[in-house]
Order: C-alpha cells, then structure tokens, then sequence
C-alpha cells in the first residue's frame, strides 16, 4: 500500500479527534461534513474528466508537441487525461508497472507516457519516419 493512500484516513481521522476535543458532537458534525465536501469535489472532477474523455478517440490528441510541453514528473494518470480530453492508447500488458500509454496527434507525432505507482514518471515525444519520398508518413507508433 502506498504511503499516500494510508495517509488521508489517518488525516481525516486526526481532524475528526480535533474537532471533537474542541467542540463535541458539533464539531464532529462539521468536520465530517468538510471531508465528504472534499470527497464529492474530487469525485466530481474525476468524472468531469472522464466524461470530456468519452467523447475523443482512445488515444488521439490535437497536438502532441503541446501535450508534451505540459507534462510533468509526478502529475497523476487524471491529471493527463484532463490535459489531452482523450484517454490513452495503453501500450504496456494491463496490470503491470510502470503503465505505458500512448497519444497520437493527427500528423503522426505521438508522445508516450510511462505512470508508475499512477504518477508520471517519463515521457518521450516521437516524430513519424520519413518515407523514401521524404513525405512524413502518418500513423501511431
């Protein structure tokens, strides 16, 4: 189990205790209410991001030379599906780490992403080869 996820019930339990040596069952009431509020907010905007995602093809992007601009180490899976509004291509066997998908934008350039432990750890940007007639030839990596 990853540090991070034992870390926001042991919080949320800390602020619970608080609330409770401060101000009883009131405040017991509100703290309880603040971490459902935080709860519905994140769940909201993971299903915003999904619902944007639908919408594209698997693994298309307008521009992969911008997407690859974005990115940083250490921004989550979600966090890149918001970016692109498309979920990726997955190029890596499904449950193994680290986690590899691919973007293609509609000339041919693609950027692929590797997650481990759900968090961007490197990407690459790729360009088309070029055919015998110097044409960039279009298609995924």
């Amino acid at each position: 189990m990853n540090w991070r996820q034992a870390l926001w019930p042991v919080m949320a339990a800390v602020l619970v205790a608080g609330a409770w040596r401060a101000a009883g069952w009131p405040g017991v009431a509100l703290a309880a209410t603040g971490i459902v509020t935080w709860m519905l907010l994140h769940f909201s905007q993971l299903v915003r991001a999904l619902k944007r995602a639908a919408d594209r093809p698997i693994g298309h992007v307008d521009s992969a030379v911008m997407l690859q601009s974005r990115l940083k180490a250490g921004q989550t899976l979600l966090h890149v599906i918001g970016l692109t509004r498309a979920l990726g291509r997955q190029a890596s066997p499904p449950d193994t780490q680290p986690e590899v998908f691919v973007w293609t934008d509609p000339g041919g350039a693609f950027v692929r992403a590797e997650f481990a432990g759900g968090r961007l750890a490197r990407w690459t940007f790729g360009r088309p080869p070029e055919t015998a007639t110097g044409e960039p030839r279009h298609g995924a990596p």
